[in-house]
């Protein structure tokens, strides 16, 4: 199985938006500061994640949330936390 996942930075309130075969440890990777591009903005939690039967979906799914799009539909429907919604600054 692959996974996608989106984070939430407690320090900048920022989403962070991954995929990975072992879940687990790459968030253990991102919680440890061993992920050049998360670790400024530690500590995080681990708000969504999704399994996909193969990498090119799990991937796709990623990208999409990169998206305009993709992100509008996280935050309306993934990620449902008025609070978390709030502090990433988008407006309902």
């Amino acid at each position: 199985m692959y996974y996608t996942y989106i984070l939430y930075s407690l320090k900048s309130k920022n989403f962070y938006y991954g995929y990975t075969e072992d879940l687990q440890e790459r968030y253990k990777l991102h919680q440890t500061g061993q992920v050049k591009s998360t670790k400024p903005y530690l500590p995080w939690k681990l708000v969504w994640y999704a399994a996909f039967e193969n990498m090119k979906l799990a991937k796709e799914f990623e990208t999409y949330l990169k998206s305009g799009s993709g992100k509008a539909f996280a935050y309306k429907r993934l990620v449902h936390s008025e609070v978390l919604k709030k502090d990433a600054g988008v407006v309902n």
